[in-house]
């Protein structure tokens, strides 16, 4: 009676706890997972939206950089962990052409633009010129004007850039350019800014603003939100509109496609993250995407433009083969 009893108690014991493994995992599974390319200040006004919207601690967000996040989605498609994912549009584009990866949303929100059934913008991110203006003065160095400037010898080691190979950043600069110069013109102008930069051309997008900020170059080129925010709160940051012309790039959040594993949150969830984060993200982020949202004169770029061609990973590419030559 002992030993079966004992193995009663086992076998009881080994069901209760496959039972709470299951009911882990499955805790586990109701959790939204997000991936995202965005910045912290996005992410924040996201998670802001979801916790007031009433999804607080329903979800997981991971954050990547930009190359790794699109190499993921055109690797793994629908199988990628994401449930939702919020990612730089043109790759989106490219990840739904190779794997048709992505859910038609099934939620209606007033765009001033036409975009795809599968995604809707998020942010729209500008260029801009940084400067830190103690150091400029400190070295007796002027203002520039243009990203054109920025090849001129006077700048030689003070100067930092993003390399487009690993952060779509300096797409920003090289739409402008090629836009303004052409391909050819803008071999030229790239070939000078990279040997100005010397060892400060960076892999993250954001390492310029740091390098700008810390003082050890005078002048960087970076997303134009951050640089007004250091100005407003008060740091020796300043930022310069470019005469070649403000161009921009959208992030937009999209449904990963897992059919019958789909969550059911999911949808619903992504809703939320674009209308319930807009109001907040416009502080930041000051392009109008949608309609009824009214932008901040005081914080809008000059002489704002849009590429002449579609926006692809395959331009992309094009792109990152001719900056490459320029090295």
């Amino acid at each position: 009676m002992n030993k079966k009893w004992k193995s009663l108690m086992a076998a009881m014991l080994l069901t209760v706890g496959v039972g709470l493994v299951g009911c882990s995992n499955q805790g586990n599974e109701e959790k939204v997972i997000i991936y995202s390319n965005a910045d912290d200040e996005a992410i924040t006004a996201m998670k802001n939206a979801l916790d007031e919207g009433g999804y607080k601690d329903q979800y997981v967000f991971q954050t990547f950089g930009t190359s790794e996040l699109g190499g993921k989605l055109m690797a793994e498609g629908s199988a990628i962990e994401a449930d939702i994912v919020t990612m730089s549009s043109f790759y989106l584009d490219s990840a739904q052409e190779t794997n048709s990866m992505f859910k038609p949303l099934e939620f209606d929100l007033p765009t001033l633009s036409e975009y795809p059934n599968f995604y809707y913008p998020i942010t729209a991110q500008e260029g801009a010129i940084l400067v830190n203006t103690q150091v400029l003065e400190e070295n007796n160095l002027p203002m520039p004007s243009s990203i054109k400037d920025l090849a001129d010898k006077k700048y030689k080691d003070m100067i930092s850039v993003t390399d487009i190979k690993s952060s779509s950043t300096a797409w920003l600069l090289l739409q402008a350019i090629i836009s303004e110069y052409g391909e050819d013109g803008a071999k030229e102008v790239l070939r000078g800014i990279y040997d100005n930069a010397g060892d400060h051309i960076e892999e993250s997008g954001s390492a310029p603003l740091k390098k700008v900020r810390a003082g050890e170059v005078a002048i960087g080129f970076g997303l134009r939100h951050q640089a007004v925010a250091d100005k407003e709160s008060g740091l020796p940051i300043d930022y310069v509109d470019p005469s070649e012309g403000t161009f921009t790039l959208t992030e937009s959040v999209a449904v990963v496609d897992k059919k019958e594993e789909i969550n059911p949150k999911a949808m619903d969830m992504a809703r939320v993250m674009v209308e319930g984060a807009r109001a907040e993200l416009l502080k930041t982020y000051p392009l109008v995407l949608y309609e009824g949202e009214k932008q901040d004169s005081s914080n809008q770029s000059a002489n704002e433009k849009t590429f002449k061609d579609p926006l692809t990973l395959e331009l992309l590419e094009k792109h990152q083969k001719l900056s490459e030559e320029c090295k």
